[in-house]
């Protein structure tokens, strides 16, 4: 898949309205099933399927910004773990979900794809303030 054809290159994933930080390297958006409270999706901003497929500059402030982002989201919501997953099968381009794992988390011992739920979807305000409390800690 080349970039001409990628939903993330082409602005159809993720969700504008879900958007919450310009980091450098990638965006950091909030994944638009919030059933795991702060579940957020990192982008790297241009286009590129594997890990492996980034010079060692650009792949290490990647995970430096992953590692920030878990830090804040761990903070933000409480987390008894964070969770990382770079697949790409679905969406061929580099992207991170991280994923804070709460006290109250119907399945701690399972990945959150094998967790059945109906999917959460926020109200636009509610979505906003989540964004904006994720924004201010990435600023503190």
């Amino acid at each position: 898949m080349s970039a001409t054809d990628c939903a993330a290159c082409l602005h159809r994933w993720p969700d504008p309205a879900c958007r919450i930080a310009d980091l450098g390297p990638a965006v950091l958006y909030l994944h638009d099933d919030q059933f795991f409270p702060g579940w957020s999706v990192l982008v790297l901003k241009r286009h590129a399927t594997e890990l492996y497929e980034l010079a060692r500059e650009e792949r290490s402030a990647l995970i430096e910004v992953v590692s920030r982002v878990a830090q804040v989201l761990a903070a933000t919501y409480g987390a008894r773990k964070m969770n990382y997953a770079l697949l790409g099968n679905q969406i061929p381009h580099v992207h991170w979900h991280l994923m804070p794992r709460l006290a109250a988390d119907p399945a701690p011992d399972s990945p959150v794809w094998s967790v059945r739920h109906a999917p959460l979807r926020l109200a636009s305000g509610e979505l906003a303030a989540r964004a904006a409390a994720i924004r201010q800690a990435l600023t503190a």
